[in-house]
């Protein structure tokens, strides 16, 4: 295993000293850590953008498993990668890096400078920050939602996070504290000081080794910062979704661009006025499956209702659906909500066969 070197330098300021010599005792051991391969840490750094490490660590580790080298991810289709992919939201993200790779591969490797790392498809500032330090050294400062909760707070900062004047102040401070040739050390504990010591909810402050010159400790402002601008209103999307099942295939498509889940498969989609329409026409033969599914995203919540239709025989599709056979539904990538909606048709088909089971057996007793 590679070995650190998380010694604080003497040019470091005495929050970053302090910050190194909790991180050589505390850091997290993390696989991505162990490595200085471009590929791996970016890989690792967008699965884990809206996803806890200890759900990313898995996908991270199939992914390696699955696509070994960028040449691998590049090479792959667009299914692959969302089929690996699938569980974790976001799915723009997966698309993005699919993309990415193929430019990685293109231009002859891995680009090393920060501006190269930032154009790549789907790489922000954080992301291009992140890679440039820990794989190639560079002495650039990484802001995530760690770092500003944990800059707020020490330096008593109540700027809003999202807004311009926030984000330019918390780049600059942080970048002010960057230690001379230990930016990697730095920003990875600055993001691990954030998640586990000056964590959102009930920070440790009692054995916090930045507690005495913390800004937000000492005027009892923990609970108050980082600010953050409400900007964005939750909304409710009711949807609905009929899985035509006949001749040992179901009805699907690819979700069309420019609405959630793009490029994701799903059965016949209610909602969809005119595609729905060969089925509309056979609300009778439908049984209910779920009612008022509830899925929440970052700034939507969505209720859904899932119906089944099995005809004889398969009825005209518009053209976007296909038949795909039962047994191959597992190669596509679904929306997690469409996933819930096949497991409870799968849970109403073992219980109706249950039941006729528990049927047959007088009878054959007699």
């Amino acid at each position: 295993m590679r070995t650190l070197d998380r010694s604080a330098p003497p040019a470091a300021t005495p929050f970053a000293a302090t910050l190194l010599r909790w991180f050589a005792a505390k850091g997290r051991q993390l696989p991505w850590r162990d490595t200085q391969d471009p590929y791996a840490i970016w890989l690792s750094e967008v699965i884990l953008q809206q996803t806890r490490i200890d759900q990313g660590m898995a996908y991270w580790q199939r992914f390696m498993a699955r696509f070994p080298r960028v040449e691998d991810l590049a090479e792959a289709t667009e299914d692959e990668v969302l089929r690996l992919w699938q569980g974790l939201g976001y799915y723009s993200r997966a698309r993005n890096l699919h993309t990415a790779a193929r430019q990685i591969v293109a231009q002859g490797g891995f680009p090393h400078t920060y501006g190269a790392i930032r154009a790549l498809k789907g790489v922000g500032d954080y992301t291009a920050a992140a890679i440039g330090s820990i794989a190639f050294h560079l002495p650039v400062a990484v802001v995530d939602g760690n770092v500003y909760r944990l800059l707020a707070r020490y330096f008593g900062i109540d700027t809003p996070i999202n807004t311009t004047a926030g984000k330019k102040l918390f780049a600059a401070l942080a970048q002010e504290h960057l230690p001379p040739g230990e930016a990697s050390a730095f920003n990875q504990a600055m993001m691990d000081f954030g998640a586990i010591q000056c964590t959102p909810r009930a920070p440790h402050c009692a054995d916090c080794p930045l507690a005495e010159g913390c800004d937000a400790l000492r005027t009892n402002r923990t609970g108050l910062l980082p600010v953050k601008e409400r900007k964005l209103k939750v909304t409710t999307r009711q949807m609905a979704w009929v899985v035509v099942r006949s001749e040992g295939g179901v009805a699907l498509r690819r979700r069309p661009a420019g609405d959630i889940w793009q490029g994701l498969w799903e059965p016949v989609n209610l909602t969809d006025g005119p595609q729905a329409a060969t089925v509309t026409g056979h609300r009778a033969e439908w049984l209910p499956v779920a009612r008022q599914i509830r899925h929440v995203l970052t700034h939507r919540i969505l209720l859904a209702d899932f119906y089944l239709w099995q005809p004889e025989k398969r009825p005209l599709l518009p053209d976007t659906y296909q038949w795909v056979d039962e047994n191959d539904i597992d190669s596509h990538a679904l929306p997690r909500l469409i996933e819930t909606g096949f497991e409870r048709i799968a849970q109403q088909d073992s219980e109706r066969a249950a039941q006729a089971r528990t049927r047959k057996q007088p009878s054959e007793q007699r």
